[in-house]
């Protein structure tokens, strides 16, 4: 399979750097602070979304900025202790691209985002986080923000393992990849499904930039 685009959209964890370790940590952490136990907060979407709307949906509406401060604060301090691993294939694949053909755009604060993005030696002309959105992912406005920088939007591919994301990338009408790194290949829906980024490999030419999937 070989997909034709003008511009690379990629979620940061899960897709090119693995923080699940970290998330699981100080989201643990974090529960056991506010009182929130795993029974319920196993009911709550976690991967891929806005910590501001997870707790939203587990705190009354006045704790929901400190609470978001206080999750913040526990992930950026995590990073130094493996808090961010980069995911096979991440580099070669970014190595390969022009600077001003590819965005990370993520459901994390951009104070988080750039931690753990500097921690695995990755730096994106451009970014976009939870802080520069009003709706997160699945909405699509986060992949159609990255879009305005890059190029037309159906011109777009977007890289993604959560389930959430990828209906943000379809949402925004872009053709959509899905990495198997941290669900099962069943669970996501997507033009094409690869285990990671190093099934594929990318040419850049004057007409854009083609993926492939390595044979």
């Amino acid at each position: 399979m070989t997909i034709h685009a003008d511009a690379l959209l990629f979620d940061n964890d899960g897709t090119l750097l693995s923080s699940l370790a970290s998330v699981e940590r100080c989201w643990n952490q974090w529960c056991v602070e506010y009182g929130i136990t795993a029974e319920v907060f196993a009911r709550v979407g976690l991967h891929g979304r806005p910590a501001a709307e997870i707790a939203a949906d587990l705190l009354p509406a006045e704790a929901v900025p400190g609470a978001v401060a206080r999750i913040e604060r526990l992930e950026v301090d995590d990073v130094p202790n493996g808090g961010a691993v980069l995911l096979p294939g991440t580099a070669e694949f970014l190595a390969s691209l022009p600077a001003d053909r590819w965005a990370v755009v993520t459901s994390a604060t951009r104070r988080l985002a750039e931690a753990r993005l500097d921690a695995v030696g990755i730096l994106p002309k451009t970014l976009v986080t939870a802080d520069d959105v009003t709706r997160g992912k699945p909405d699509p406005e986060p992949y159609l923000l990255a879009a305005r920088e890059l190029g037309d939007p159906a011109r777009c591919v977007v890289f993604e393992d959560a389930p959430a994301g990828l209906r943000a990338g379809r949402a925004a009408g872009m053709t959509t990849v899905a990495l198997a790194t941290t669900h099962e290949a069943h669970e996501l829906t997507a033009d094409l499904v690869v285990d990671d980024l190093s099934a594929l490999s990318a040419l850049v030419s004057g007409d854009g930039v083609e993926i492939r999937v390595r044979g």
